[in-house]
């Protein structure tokens, strides 16, 4: 990459320390940490349309498209773009995802698919070592070219744009190309996330010039550029999508993935990966229906296979909604909510996977008939022995007698999720991810931007014992998602847009915050900052430090606890009326997060 610094062309660094054209001295972090033009809060209401995302630029991105007259779409496409340079560890061009829609003109909520897809090289046997017979340690297959899936995240904004915006990726690609090219003071999340990385991100040498300049992280307040990726994004605002999807910069994607820059002293000999310039040539978004359910009188909007965000929440809603949870006291309220997780991740776990490719029941999955077979399992005087089985939706009467299933390990960690609302009335509801925190730990060589390693979401070997098991790999396979992009609708128009990062915790994070909102009463601001707890059939509940304080209730009825610092980091809007919007991220989890809205109001 080439940067003209005072009139003169030189090489550097893809992500470097800004050097001041003026002076051509190193920026101090003084210096670089200059006001943004929009304060970083985690709350906003007023009107003509609303952005909540994890950073202030790439919020600040979709407010500038609104401005313009852009469409939720069309703002979306640029906060997802934006993040891509400022939360990379999280996505970016490497990754996928899924978009949730509502269309203000039709009254209609769509989705599109845009997970990362198996190579046509790929099989169930792909992360069986060859010579051990074993299938490899987890960390191996994530740091390799092995674990890299077919991108999507490109084609999704392409596809939002074709069919709900008014602009085109040359214009939605501005706002992040801006602030590549000229840079962003580093937070002290992104540190961390660098931070806890190096090692890994050390055995790469692009990913070390990258994210290490100098061989050290850099620190708080330094203005960090990314002027690869700026590249990147003008030779796609030129050329169109097809300069990833069989172009130069597709087949820099896959060279990458067989041939991964190994750093002269590098410790790792990673497995190689399968992907080529075919599999992203025959790459396609998936247009499909939400999946949907009633509960207590609002329509909830998810994302229907192939991830299971969409259907696990939902039947949980509906085992819920066979008891009055405002009545009952806090703890038996939330032994249901916990309970009912539980119940709802072991027909996951059993039933769901990529519908190509398996026969998801996901219509009696949601059935209220269904749900009240699963409901009468919860005892409100004991906890359910975990792993509990999954039950037969296909069965016209289920077993009220608890039953023990077949643990099933989560390697999903982390994605980012944002919200956006225009001045017409329209909604996005979007998560995006390259997976683990720092993806495959493997940058594209001068293009700036860092690969997925979603494949490892696919179960390594068979875990559901004699039944089969829906999420193991095959050419073209979608890995199976916890990706809960919501939209909530009250008697037909916008109540509420939420998700949250987090990997398989997306799917509690994104039931707790309804709960509390629907259930408990709560403002919406109360609902997310309120202490979470994750119940994923597992024997204990991974709980926030504050949930666990005030669980002697629950544990009194048989819960037990490991605690984890922090869960998700929701992206939340509320719809009060009159076109004015409540905007709501986090406090304080992952730094805290970016609301605002395009006009003000008290």
């Amino acid at each position: 990459m080439e940067e003209v610094v005072m009139g003169a062309r030189r090489r550097i660094s893809a992500l470097s320390v800004a050097v001041l054209a003026v002076t051509g001295l190193v920026a101090s972090p003084s210096a670089a940490s200059a006001a943004p033009p929009l304060a970083k809060a985690p709350l906003a209401k007023g009107y003509g349309g609303a952005v909540v995302s994890d950073t202030v630029e790439s919020t600040q991105a979709g407010l500038d498209v609104l401005r313009q007259g852009g469409t939720a779409a069309d703002a979306a496409v640029a906060v997802a773009a934006t993040l891509g340079v400022t939360d990379p560890m999280m996505a970016g061009l490497g990754g996928g995802g899924y978009f949730v829609h509502y269309d203000a003109r039709t009254g209609r909520v769509s989705t599109i698919d845009g997970r990362e897809t198996t190579p046509r090289a790929g099989d169930a046997q792909m992360f069986i070592n060859p010579v051990t017979g074993l299938p490899y340690p987890f960390a191996t297959a994530v740091s390799s070219g092995l674990s890299v899936g077919t991108p999507g995240m490109l084609a999704t904004w392409e596809r939002a744009l074709q069919r709900w915006g008014r602009f085109d990726l040359r214009d939605t690609l501005k706002p992040a190309i801006k602030v590549a090219d000229r840079g962003w003071a580093l937070t002290p999340q992104l540190r961390k996330e660098i931070l806890q990385n190096q090692d890994r991100f050390k055995q790469f040498s692009s990913t070390a010039a990258l994210f290490l300049p100098g061989g050290t992280v850099p620190e708080v307040g330094t203005l960090m550029r990314n002027p690869d990726l700026a590249d990147t994004y003008r030779e796609i605002a030129k050329r169109g999508t097809r300069a990833f999807y069989g172009g130069a910069i597709g087949r820099d994607v896959a060279a990458t993935t067989q041939h991964p820059p190994l750093a002269p002293d590098a410790t790792i000999t990673p497995p190689p990966g399968r992907m080529t310039v075919e599999d992203l040539r025959a790459y396609r978004t998936i247009d499909q229906a939400p999946s949907h359910v009633r509960y207590r009188g609002l329509d909830v909007y998810g994302m229907a296979p192939s991830s299971s965000g969409g259907i696990t929440v939902g039947e949980a809603l509906n085992i819920l909604e066979n008891f009055d949870l405002g009545r009952l006291d806090r703890t038996q309220a939330l032994h249901h909510y916990l309970e009912a997780s539980k119940l709802a991740f072991a027909d996951r776990n059993r039933y769901i996977g990529d519908p190509a490719f398996v026969d998801v029941p996901q219509r009696a999955l949601l059935s209220d008939s269904y749900a009240r077979t699963r409901a009468c399992l919860i005892d409100p005087a004991a906890v359910l022995p975990a792993p509990a089985a999954p039950g037969d939706p296909n069965s016209p009467a289920g077993s009220c007698e608890p039953a023990l299933g077949t643990a099933t390990a989560e390697n999903e960690v982390h994605t980012n999720h944002f919200v956006v609302s225009d001045a017409r009335g329209n909604v996005v509801s979007y998560t995006n991810t390259i997976e683990q925190v720092g993806g495959s730990g493997i940058v594209v060589p001068g293009r700036g931007f860092l690969l997925n390693n979603e494949l490892t979401d696919f179960n390594f070997t068979p875990t559901q014992g004699s039944a089969p098991d829906p999420n193991l790999a095959a050419p073209g396979k979608r890995p199976r998602s916890s990706m809960s992009p919501t939209i909530v609708l009250k008697h037909g128009k916008p109540f509420l847009a939420l998700g949250s990062p987090g990997g398989s915790t997306i799917i509690t994070t994104v039931l707790q915050i309804l709960v509390n909102r629907v259930d408990f009463g709560m403002t919406l601001p109360d609902a997310v900052s309120s202490p979470r707890a994750t119940q994923r059939n597992t024997a204990a509940t991974t709980a926030e430090p504050a949930f666990i304080t005030g669980a002697d209730g629950l544990r009194a009825l048989g819960h037990t606890f490991a605690e984890q610092t922090e869960i998700g980091a929701a992206a939340t809007l509320e719809f009060l009326g009159h076109g004015k919007v409540l905007a709501v991220g986090e406090p304080t989890r992952r730094g805290g997060t970016s609301a605002a809205v395009v006009y003000p109001s008290r």
